[in-house]
């Protein structure tokens, strides 16, 4: 009896936050525009989220928003964040199994982001396939499949006396880069990561959004049957890179955006963009060295800045004669962190510009070394755990990246990856061609059910 004519039907889950949720819209979107997918966006959401304005956007992709989830019962003050999305998409779980037996057609396949591993039973028990999709580096992708079978006196001489941890034909982990859940191994972070990365390798696929030419070493590492690639279940694409495209305005319309009508005022390459995303919050004091940091600089900037919770203090120290004077001279702050506001940053990113690495939490340390000592794409604040960035190193990185030649060669070379990157996701592309060979496995696990 012959298949019938039928797509494949993709649920892809997306965790909370503004970080997570693009990337899987991208990859929704890449799936359904390129290799003919039906795909639907589950969105967890929770009841302090900023999604939902972000989300309003998608007419042209099926999106289901679950209801909001407070989970604020379940944690306490000093509880990270990781382990706040962690609590989250554990709860999330029932409503997103109802949803999905109520979809028609049936699903075949669920993609779940870093944080949405704890649906990858369900997905098994509904006879779907099962994938996960890491936003993050191969290197880091490295570390997550790695991390369920590492010798316990290798991560003692890691944690304990903080000697690198040696990952296999990987370059090595600093100790002052570590991975935020070693710094705490009896804590909350560590037991979910670990429980995250044991349900990952035994997925039926991985997708990492980096690509061939950019981490060529560790991919092919993670795809050696003999080596890491040995201990994951499934096959590992990659796929990436996978990034929100920016459409301009047609000619003759004016843009209604205060902070793009600024942007279109200004010389290329002549603006920095300064953004810490939807989850990085800095102190009162270190919002002040910032402020005084780009000052120093003496260059222009858009400062996305968040909105300060209530009774911070810091939600008093941008005065209106602070706001007004930045505007007058070298920069312009945009309040109110939205989807929107990130456009000009994320532009740049489409556009090849050279960036300053900032690490807070998580795996950004380690991003940030892969950025300044591999990529050589970036300069580093040297931003130490729980101190802060004095004005006059964050001055002096302002102004590496956007007058020294240090910042023009770094410019030319991200330059290059972005041609790198769009060769990549081109047809026969590596990244486009990894993503046939997932839509074959998705067909063929079809065929099989009919």
């Amino acid at each position: 009896m012959s298949m019938p004519n039928i797509k494949p039907h993709a649920v892809l889950l997306a965790s909370p936050g503004m970080g997570h949720l693009i990337p899987v819209i991208e990859l929704a979107k890449c799936l359904h525009t390129h290799h003919g997918f039906l795909v639907t966006v589950v969105v967890v959401t929770t009841t302090s989220s900023q999604n939902l304005h972000h989300i309003s956007q998608l007419s042209s992709l099926n999106v289901l928003t679950l209801p909001p989830l407070d989970v604020s019962h379940k944690f306490g003050p000093n509880h990270s964040v990781v382990v706040r999305i962690s609590l989250t998409m554990i709860e999330s779980v029932p409503l997103l199994r109802s949803s999905i037996l109520s979809m028609n057609p049936r699903p075949s396949a669920l993609i779940v982001d870093l944080f949405g591993t704890p649906a990858l039973p369900m997905a098994r028990e509904l006879g779907m396939l099962s994938y996960v999709f890491l936003t993050s580096n191969a290197w880091f992708s490295a570390l997550i499949v790695y991390f369920p079978v590492i010798d316990k006196k290798m991560e003692d001489r890691h944690v304990i006396h903080h000697e690198p941890l040696r990952i296999p034909s990987c370059k090595s982990i600093p100790f002052e880069d570590t991975f935020e859940p070693f710094l705490n191994r009896d804590g909350p972070m560590y037991e979910s990561f670990l429980k995250r990365t044991r349900e990952i390798v035994s997925a039926d696929g991985i997708l990492v959004n980096t690509w061939q030419d950019m981490e060529p070493r560790t991919i092919k590492t993670l795809l050696d049957r003999e080596n890491l690639g040995g201990i994951v279940k499934g096959a590992i694409h990659f796929v990436g890179p996978l990034l929100t495209t920016i459409e301009s305005k047609p000619k003759g319309k004016s843009n209604n955006n205060n902070v793009l009508q600024w942007l279109d005022a200004q010389p290329v390459d002549s603006v920095i963009y300064v953004s810490f995303g939807s989850g990085g919050t800095l102190s009162t004091a270190q919002l002040t060295e910032l402020a005084w940091g780009l000052e120093l600089s003496q260059q222009k900037f858009v400062w996305v800045v968040r909105p300060p919770k209530e009774n911070d203090s810091s939600g008093t120290f941008f005065n209106v004669g602070k706001r007004s004077r930045m505007q007058r001279h070298h920069g312009l702050l945009a309040r109110g962190f939205r989807g929107e506001d990130t456009e000009c940053g994320e532009g740049g990113a489409n556009n090849g510009v050279g960036m300053v690495a900032w690490p807070l939490f998580a795996e950004q340390r380690m991003n940030a070394r892969m950025l300044t000592e591999e990529l050589k794409v970036a300069v580093r604040v040297n931003a130490m755990r729980e101190s802060v960035v004095g004005r006059e190193e964050i001055g002096k990185a302002v102004r590496r990246i956007m007058v020294e030649e240090e910042g023009r060669r770094i410019r030319l070379r991200v330059k290059e990856l972005k041609v790198s990157g769009e060769k990549a996701l081109s047809k026969f592309g590596s990244s486009h061609e990894s993503l046939c060979q997932m839509t074959k496995d998705c067909l063929n696990y079809l065929q099989g059910s009919f």
